[in-house]
């Protein structure tokens, strides 16, 4: 947030302490290989069943864990250090992937065996995701803590471009050589945690009771700027969630092949690497309540158009555009969440920030899903936009405070 926020120096200003570049290589990784399990899963359950119902069930699986265990997986990471978390949490996705390798080896005719390992892959996401979103913040001082948001977006969202596409390239030749790869990265990713010196963290070292269990739901609730601020991600994207019926755009709408649904699945990163990048150098400085809300609304928009269009070039901008405007919402809100909040429930907070990011993505998916198999895919999806539309219009109204947020350090 400072004037001279442009130059190299502040550009690359997280990458000077050497823990969060290794914590950014291993999320790229990470990322990279669930990415390509993603495709090689989504094109596997449809040409099993060719029922887009079933797409949206992917979603739901990986979801239903980190409901379920969402009082577990924060107090984990407090207590007990989110590196080694997020370490093991890694492991275990790519002990998944050699499952998913091995069920391909022996011949699929049922997509159940594909469900039963996401179900144990989203037990593994549920650690890793308060874990690592809790991690950077100790890695990194606060003044560095906002261009940390920027870069750990950008390997996400690398990811999100390199890894549909590799996916689709490497299911074309084999859905064995798409598990095994991603098997592969995961293992790399874990090392690379391992091997970050153990960060200071404000742990709790008392007896776990219902009070610290529940922590992090009193302080969302306390604190009407985080709640507002999570909550709008989880409406916005669970009315949207396009993604999930990307399979039958790619094969149905648009005509194309697994490499086009690779193309597909990373035109939202090309507009999102772009727009993190950008922001990598040009920190908000100014009204960031209000800029969120209204790229919140233009993400609906976006989501209108690719639900409508039947021309390839044009949903691929679409898709692109509409992750461009949603890196912005991201950037907001993920700062916000983590300078708001207090290390020693950041955990917590972050577990219940994960349960309504997957109930944003992997309901949403389910939605879309559950909507297209009984409306039609290109209705399930319009709907979707016009809701996130409708969204940020209503949150604006209910979360004045969070409208008004001027700068990302918390001053309004």
């Amino acid at each position: 947030m400072t004037p001279d926020a442009s130059s190299p120096e502040q550009r690359y200003a997280a990458f000077r302490h050497s823990a969060f570049l290794r914590f950014w290589a291993a999320r790229f990784l990470t990322t990279f290989a669930t990415q390509i399990v993603s495709v090689g899963v989504g094109w596997q359950v449809y040409d099993l069943t060719r029922d887009p119902f079933d797409l949206g069930l992917v979603g739901v699986i990986q979801f239903i864990p980190a409901l379920l265990l969402v009082l577990v997986t924060g107090v984990v990471s407090d207590r007990f250090g989110r590196r080694r978390v997020m370490g093991l949490s890694i492991l275990l996705e790519s002990l998944c992937a050699v499952a998913l390798l091995v069920l391909t080896l022996r011949g699929l005719t049922s997509v159940m065996p594909i469900f039963a390992v996401l179900a144990v892959f989203g037990v593994a996401r549920a650690f890793f995701g308060p874990a690592s979103a809790s991690l950077v913040a100790n890695l990194v001082p606060p003044e560095d803590f906002a261009n940390a948001v920027a870069w750990n977006s950008s390997a996400w969202q690398t990811a999100t471009i390199v890894g549909p596409v590799a996916g689709g390239l490497l299911y074309g030749l084999s859905a064995s050589a798409a598990y095994g790869v991603a098997a592969m990265l995961m293992v790399a990713a874990s090392i690379l945690i391992f091997s970050i010196p153990k960060p200071k963290q404000h742990s709790e070292t008392d007896r776990p009771t219902l009070e610290t269990l529940f922590a992090g739901f009193r302080y969302i609730w306390r604190e009407k700027i985080v709640l507002g601020a999570i909550s709008l991600d989880l409406f916005a994207v669970l009315l949207s969630g396009a993604v999930a019926l990307l399979p039958v755009y790619a094969r149905d709408i648009l005509h194309l092949g697994p490499w086009g649904l690779g193309l597909l699945r990373a035109a939202p990163g090309i507009g999102a690497l772009a727009v993190a990048v950008w922001l990598a150098g040009h920190p908000l400085r100014d009204h960031a309540g209000r800029i969120m809300f209204v790229f919140v609304a233009l993400f609906g928009v976006f989501t209108v158009v690719f639900g409508l269009s039947t021309v390839p070039w044009l949903s691929i901008v679409a898709l692109a555009m509409l992750g461009a405007t949603d890196m912005i919402s991201v950037y907001v809100r993920e700062t916000l969440i983590q300078l708001w909040t207090p290390d020693n429930v950041r955990g917590r907070v972050n577990a219940v920030n994960m349960v309504f990011v997957g109930a944003s993505n992997e309901l949403g998916e389910f939605r879309a899903g559950m909507m297209a198999a009984a409306f039609g895919t290109v209705h399930a999806v319009v709907f979707g936009g016009v809701g996130a539309i409708a969204v940020a219009g209503l949150w604006a109204y209910m979360f004045p405070a969070l409208r008004k947020v001027r700068r990302l350090d918390g001053r309004v």
